[in-house]
C-alpha cells in the first residue's frame, strides 16, 4: 500500500499484499524492533515565549480560585434555611427568557 508521503510528492504508488495471519517470529522481531527504538534518547525541545508563560500563569491562578462567590453562596444558604429566602417570579422568569434568547442565537 502506498504510504501517504508518496502520493503527495507524485512518486508512483505500488501496492503490497499482507496476509491475514503473522508468524510468530515474525511479530517477535517487530516487537524487538520498536523497543530497541523507544530505548534511544530524543532531542525534541520546547520553549515558550513569555506571553506563553503569562496565560499559563493566569490559567493557573484561575484555576487555583473558586468559579462563583462563596460569601453569596453562605448568604444564600442562611436565608434558605432561615427561610427568609423570597424568589421573584417575574425576575425569575425575565432571566429564563433571557437565557433562551442567548441560547437561540448561538
Amino acid at each position: 500500500m502506498a504510504g501517504i508521503d508518496n502520493i503527495r510528492s507524485g512518486n508512483s504508488l505500488t501496492t503490497t499484499s499482507r496476509s491475514p495471519a503473522r508468524s510468530e517470529s515474525n511479530a517477535s522481531s517487530t516487537t524487538s524492533g520498536s523497543v530497541s527504538q523507544s530505548s534511544q534518547p530524543r532531542n525534541d525541545a520546547v520553549s515558550l515565549s513569555s506571553q506563553g508563560k503569562a496565560i499559563g500563569e493566569m490559567h493557573n491562578e484561575m484555576a487555583a480560585t473558586p468559579s462563583f462567590d462563596s460569601a453569596k453562596v453562605a448568604a444564600i444558604k442562611e436565608a434558605i434555611a432561615n427561610g427568609s429566602y423570597k424568589v421573584d417570579p417575574e425576575k425569575l422568569a425575565d432571566n429564563m427568557i433571557k437565557f433562551e434568547n442567548e441560547l437561540g442565537g448561538l
